[in-house]
């Protein structure tokens, strides 16, 4: 959990040092350590406890990994992925609009480059914090140096945000949310799906044309059309966020040995 955070960390925003994560809040900060003995997170920061549905869901502790585990080994794909991280939950965000921004610039761009961006948009928009739907909004995106398509559907996002405060809440069905989120000019499959996991908290969202999840899926074989892969993921329903931060860590892993 802390090397996802960690190689997303925003300049300005958040840090990662010490095993602990840090984060400026518009008005204070918080910090999230462990206690490994106790079985639980420990917070600290101006007003933790007002922040802590946010680090609930930041952390994904809601979740029960054992079910979503017991379920997901079924697969011979994923049985040993299971079996080497045993408990792995999938990271959250500290609000779906924050994941929307993330998700947005992170459009075919890697993780370090978009990092640098969601420095940079915090950065134009001076706050003390991850910038607001109403900053981004009002915001000259132009120095930010990225295609005009892009800078508007941060446009869009934000003004989205704006009309409706439950944008980003949890109801329905993940189909439902998806296309709640699709209709948000220049917010594709990818991108809705992104959010819905990480931002929204769906524990069935698939952004199945990811490449990650493409690579991870692989293994030592034919890598997978994202058609295939969907299809094969009809069996890890209601849990295919959590296959997904499996095939995603596995990538991630090969990528590094």
């Amino acid at each position: 959990m802390l090397a996802f955070l960690a190689a997303r960390a925003v300049e300005g925003v958040e840090q990662v040092t010490g095993g602990r994560y840090r984060r400026n809040l518009p008005a204070g900060w918080i910090e999230v350590g462990h206690l490994p003995d106790e079985g639980c997170l420990l917070l600290a920061g101006t007003d933790p406890e007002a922040e802590a549905p946010r680090v609930r869901a930041l952390f994904d502790l809601e979740a029960d990994v054992e079910r979503s585990a017991a379920h997901l080994a079924g697969d011979p794909m994923l049985a040993p992925l299971i079996a080497a991280r045993p408990g792995l939950r999938v990271p959250g965000g500290w609000d779906g609009f924050e994941v929307a921004m993330r998700a947005v610039l992170g459009q075919q761009v890697t993780v370090a480059a978009a990092r640098r961006l969601l420095g940079a948009l915090v950065r134009l928009c001076g706050s003390h914090g991850f910038p607001t739907a109403a900053q981004v909004h009002a915001a000259d995106l132009g120095a930010l140096g990225m295609p005009g398509a892009r800078r508007a559907t941060l446009k869009a996002v934000a003004a989205a945000a704006l009309e409706d405060p439950l944008l980003f809440a949890r109801k329905d069905t993940v189909e439902a949310t998806v296309s709640r989120l699709r209709v948000i000019p220049g917010v594709g499959e990818w991108t809705a799906q992104y959010i819905a996991l990480r931002g929204v908290r769906e524990p069935d969202a698939f952004p199945s044309g990811d490449l990650g999840l493409l690579r991870g899926a692989a293994g030592s074989g034919k890598r997978p059309t994202p058609a295939e892969l969907l299809t094969r993921a009809e069996r890890w329903r209601p849990y295919r966020a959590y296959a997904a931060q499996h095939l995603w860590t596995e990538d991630v892993q090969r990528m590094r040995s």
